[in-house]
């Protein structure tokens, strides 16, 4: 049986199409911005159930942080304050990201709303953040971070 033009144009369609992205059913990788967008959410889930393992994965050793008010912490504070993390929060989202990367640091700002009932009514506040990460054996590492309160004008 002789094979036509056409046959041969599917077969060799077929096994082009096979072997590149758009017919395998392999997921592409995550870009840089993409994981580390997922981090600063992995971040504020583990924050809020107080898995502390999971930030402490995220933060590197040196980790430093200056929070809204102005104080300053360090690794060993922000996992102590994940551990003893008691307050309602029913919404949490981290939108309006910017990220730079600069070969193994990466500068990430974001807006974090948090809503949760305060003296019985709803109260929503607003921070920016600036967190620094260093790329180390491949992975992501928090080493910077600061918050600052967003007030009504």
């Amino acid at each position: 049986m002789a094979m036509t033009w056409r046959t041969a144009l599917f077969s060799i369609l077929t096994v082009a199409f096979s072997a590149t992205p758009f017919g395998s059913s392999a997921q592409r990788a995550k870009s840089d911005q993409e994981i580390l967008m997922q981090l600063e959410r992995d971040w504020d889930t583990a924050f809020h159930r107080r898995d502390v393992a999971t930030i402490a994965n995220i933060l590197a050793d040196e980790f430093l942080i200056t929070y809204g008010d102005g104080t300053r912490g360090d690794r060993a504070k922000e996992l102590k304050l994940a551990a003893e993390f008691d307050q309602q929060i029913d919404s949490s989202i981290l939108d309006d990201f910017t990220i730079k990367i600069y070969g193994g640091t990466a500068v990430v700002w974001f807006t974090l709303r948090q809503t949760g009932p305060s003296k019985g009514k709803p109260l929503t506040v607003v921070y920016n953040y600036i967190d620094v990460f260093v790329l180390r054996a491949g992975r992501w590492q928090c080493v910077a971070s600061q918050s600052t309160k967003v007030t009504a004008s």
